[in-house]
């Protein structure tokens, strides 16, 4: 039996280790912030301070003003948006169809769909780009988001179809005596029973349509329709010493993430422990 002593000190240890890997992990991100509200004149001073001795937000004004930085911050959320949405609503209904109806290879359809899961995206830029001209989408919003949901709908279906199998069946069962059809079972009771579900493929889906940055690379050339991770790195290539506004247009990137992951989180974390995802 244990002591309270060693309990008192396994739980210590415990809080220790994780305040301390919280401090590792914050501590860069917290450089940044600070580093973005300095002056350009105080950002070499050595020490580094933890603390800026003058606040100022200058850093985020030049980044707004720079190199159309609104546009591209725009036409990413425009892009993460759409893509997030398309993804959910075919993803959704694709692995309800794989988890509740019947039909003739569905379990050789359903692994062949995650063989998907198996192929580095890398790998798929030269194919991807030989459809994308043949079909006139480079330059064009429309040519990222077709493939931001077709490199998603693997993974998002493989999570939604794990979390309806979950679902009590006798609930559609039920409805379906009562006269409800597949259409209205699926929009009025699995998806509303799904949010956890939803809100991982949500998250997942945006941070990856946001933070892309090989496909867009290639696939846009066009100052215009540039998005934001493509900004961001010439950015830093036209601001190499200008650390503060380098800084600030980072944290300006991180800022959405953030807010989606807070809305979603309580949802996330639930869905994360009762999806597929744990296998």
């Amino acid at each position: 039996m244990n002591s309270p002593g060693k309990n008192l000190l396994s739980k210590s240890l415990t809080y220790f280790l994780l305040l301390a890997g919280t401090v590792i992990v914050l501590l860069p991100f917290w450089y940044m912030l600070i580093t973005s509200l300095k002056p350009q004149a105080f950002i070499f001073e050595i020490p580094p301070r933890l603390w800026p001795s003058e606040i100022s937000l200058i850093n985020y004004q030049k980044a707004l003003q720079t190199d159309q930085f609104g546009l591209y911050f725009m036409n990413s959320l425009f892009v993460a948006v759409v893509t997030t949405a398309s993804t959910l609503l075919v993803s959704s209904l694709m692995a309800y169809a794989f988890a509740r109806l019947k039909f003739r290879g569905k379990e050789f359809l359903f692994y062949f769909l995650l063989s998907g899961m198996m192929v580095p995206p890398v790998m798929l830029i030269i194919p991807q780009f030989i459809v994308a001209k043949f079909l006139d989408l480079p330059d064009k919003f429309l040519g990222l988001i077709l493939v931001y949901i077709t490199m998603n709908l693997s993974m998002q279906t493989f999570l939604l179809r794990g979390y309806f199998e979950g679902l009590p069946k006798e609930i559609e069962e039920a409805a379906l005596v009562d006269g409800a059809s597949r259409w209205k079972i699926f929009w009025k009771i699995v998806m509303p029973l799904s949010r956890p579900g939803l809100a991982v493929v949500t998250i997942f889906t945006f941070l990856f349509a946001w933070e892309e940055f090989p496909w867009a690379n290639v696939a846009i050339k066009e100052t215009t329709k540039r998005t934001l991770p493509i900004a961001i790195a010439l950015f830093q290539s036209q601001h190499l010493t200008e650390w503060g506004q380098v800084f600030a247009a980072s944290i300006m990137g991180i800022i959405p993430v953030v807010i989606v992951f807070a809305v979603f989180q309580k949802h996330f974390i639930r869905g994360i422990s009762t999806s597929g995802i744990k296998g």
